[in-house]
């Protein structure tokens, strides 16, 4: 896949301020970016999360993907986000945009094969939706897909609440939290896209795991299958009103802007790692997620199983 399109996006966005509550310069980039795509009818919630609907077809929604458009940042005085105090107390310089401050670090660079950014977490994710649907809309895929930008993620995924508590998403669609998150083994960085089986508080439907899996590995896309304990993404929140939820995500290098070292630097990502994640999106939206397949052969296969080694040892039992 030309990687040209989603750098241009990732970029785009990158390039854009943010803080939570704050989000008003990437909403207002996404919304341009959404202008003019056909089959796509766009709408904002009373939360201010923009909702996109892509449709070509009667066939069903396959899925709703979410991404947040937040990252940590100073509002006024106060840090909002999870960054540990002895960062804060480094003396980071910090650029203001009026009510609110970021790092003073570059917007976007390119670098070696990754994606450097004062915030990486989650625009990649955003981007990578934003990508998804130019491909569809480009190439007038037959497929039913809804995409969710939320907003406050970082103070207690409050934009993923309002929308789950709301009912916005119908209740039986499977939902797909794009994240990234601090990497941790087992997962790698340049490995490809990691389907996650869980965050540092729940674990995910094991039927959507098993059905990104098979996808991944018909369409020959690089991933890994990993729990990624390092923090809450907004697939748990799903799951608490009672949505089956999943996430993908990419391994994230100097998590919310913590470096190794103990100062203040740029995030970063494999820009491979992002365009598998990418790949993943789109066969999803075009294909649906089948775990229940997956169940069955192995369901299929222990009671084979189990027919034959009762009969084999039927003088044990």
């Amino acid at each position: 896949m030309e990687s040209s399109p989603l750098l241009s996006i990732v970029e785009r966005l990158m390039r854009q301020p943010t803080a939570p509550f704050h989000e008003h310069a990437v909403r207002a980039e996404v919304l341009a970016i959404l202008t003019g795509f056909p089959n796509l009818r766009t709408e904002l919630d009373s939360f201010g999360n923009v909702i996109a609907h892509y449709r070509l077809g009667d066939g069903p929604v396959s899925c709703v993907l979410v991404a947040h458009m937040d990252h940590p940042a100073y509002v006024g005085d106060t840090f909002l986000g999870g960054v540990p105090q002895s960062y804060l107390a480094t003396g980071h310089p910090v650029r203001s945009f009026g009510q609110y401050g970021m790092w003073d670090l570059p917007p976007f660079e390119l670098q070696d094969g990754c994606i450097y950014s004062r915030a990486c977490d989650d625009l990649v994710g955003c981007a990578v939706m934003l990508s998804m649907l130019e491909v569809l809309t480009k190439s007038s895929a037959n497929a039913a897909v809804t995409v969710l930008f939320t907003r406050a993620e970082e103070v207690g995924l409050l934009g993923a609440v309002h929308a789950a508590r709301t009912g916005l998403i119908p209740a039986a669609t499977p939902v797909i939290s794009l994240e990234t998150s601090s990497e941790r083994p087992p997962a790698e960085m340049h490995k490809g896209v990691i389907v996650r089986v869980g965050d540092k508080t729940t674990v995910f439907d094991s039927e959507l795991v098993a059905g990104l899996v098979t996808l991944a590995q018909a369409e020959t896309i690089p991933f890994q299958r990993c729990l990624m304990p390092g923090g809450t993404c907004e697939a748990t929140a799903f799951q608490l009103y009672g949505y089956k939820a999943v996430g993908l995500c990419v391994a994230l290098g100097n998590y919310h802007n913590c470096t190794p070292s103990g100062v203040i630097g740029p995030e970063y990502v494999s820009l491979a790692d992002a365009e598998a994640m990418l790949s993943l999106c789109i066969a999803a939206a075009r294909q649906g997620i089948r775990g229940d397949s997956h169940q069955k052969a192995l369901r299929e296969r222990l009671e084979s199983s189990l027919l034959e080694k009762s009969s084999q040892y039927k003088h044990l039992l």
